[in-house]
């Protein structure tokens, strides 16, 4: 899998072989938002900025896994959550899925998601 160089410590490419220890088991000791992106989709480029600065701001509170769904094994992970479309982002909390969006959203609308779904 290409790596791609994130200057945020919090936010990550991760995939199918990671993806149990960097999402799943991780997601015990802080949130992890995965956002499962296709390179030809636009929508999963205009909505990448935004999630990062929404994570940029949680100050290491909540972390992001990038999964490209056309990468390897990834599209069979992303059929396992049954994501119907990209960007699809689901949050991971104490190792289950504590919610999910899809489509582009500004970083205002980020962050009202994830008060409304963080525990």
């Amino acid at each position: 899998m290409l790596q791609t160089s994130h200057p945020d410590p919090h936010v990550f490419d991760t995939d199918t072989e990671r993806f149990q220890a960097e999402v799943i088991d991780a997601s015990h000791d802080h949130p992890v938002l995965v956002d499962f992106w296709a390179d030809w989709c636009g929508p999963c480029h205009a909505l990448t900025p935004h999630l990062k600065r929404v994570i940029e701001e949680q100050a290491g509170r909540i972390r992001l896994a990038k999964l490209e769904v056309d990468e390897g094994e990834n599209m069979r992970l992303a059929g396992h959550y049954k994501v119907r479309g990209f960007p699809t982002v689901i949050l991971f909390q104490h190792g289950e899925e504590r919610g999910r969006f899809s489509g582009a959203r500004s970083r205002y609308q980020i962050n009202e998601w994830l008060q409304e779904h963080l525990r």
